[in-house]
């Protein structure tokens, strides 16, 4: 079984690559986002999006090195969960709660939409889990260009737990 097809049951990235905090201008760092946006995309496959027709896929890292999956899923109500939200649900359900990065593969017809963000309320879920400083944000553009951003940078002023103490 390959590196990228154990995803869902194991670990697949190696902890002690973790830190220094994850860059994209690091070599190692950009091995970790290369992967971990693979895995985004095989998650993006399981999307159910026929309504926006825009199917997203995420992969979250925690920091023992585990990932989880997660995708989009709609209804015909208007409801349902962002990709994000969808990992992050995941890893919390396994009693895991410290996430180092998380990949985001986004568009609409199976195109690339160029860097598909976070919406508010899966960066208010991220920000109740993550270090602001450290954890990252990967994206890719429709030129296949990587960026890696911390959450602070995405989010400089989030509402999270240390507000509340």
């Amino acid at each position: 079984m390959d590196e990228i097809s154990r995803y869902s049951s194991g670990i697949v990235l190696n902890p002690d690559d973790l830190h220094p905090v994850i860059r994209d201008k690091d070599v190692e760092t950009a091995k970790i986002a290369e992967k971990l946006m693979k895995i985004a995309d095989e998650a993006r496959k399981y999307s159910y999006s026929p309504y926006s027709k825009f199917s997203v896929g995420a992969a979250l890292l925690c920091m023992d090195g585990t990932i989880y999956t997660g995708c989009n899923v709609e209804t015909a109500a208007f409801t349902g969960i962002c990709a994000e939200r969808n990992a992050v649900f995941k890893a919390i359900s396994d009693g895991r709660k410290s996430f180092a990065a998380i990949a985001i593969s986004g568009g609409k017809h199976e195109m690339e939409s160029g860097y598909c963000a976070p919406c508010g309320v899966c960066r208010q879920v991220l920000s109740e889990f993550v270090n602001p400083f450290e954890f990252m944000v990967i994206f890719r553009g429709v030129t296949g260009d990587t960026k890696a951003i911390s959450f602070n940078e995405m989010l400089p002023y989030s509402f999270g737990p240390e507000i509340l103490e």
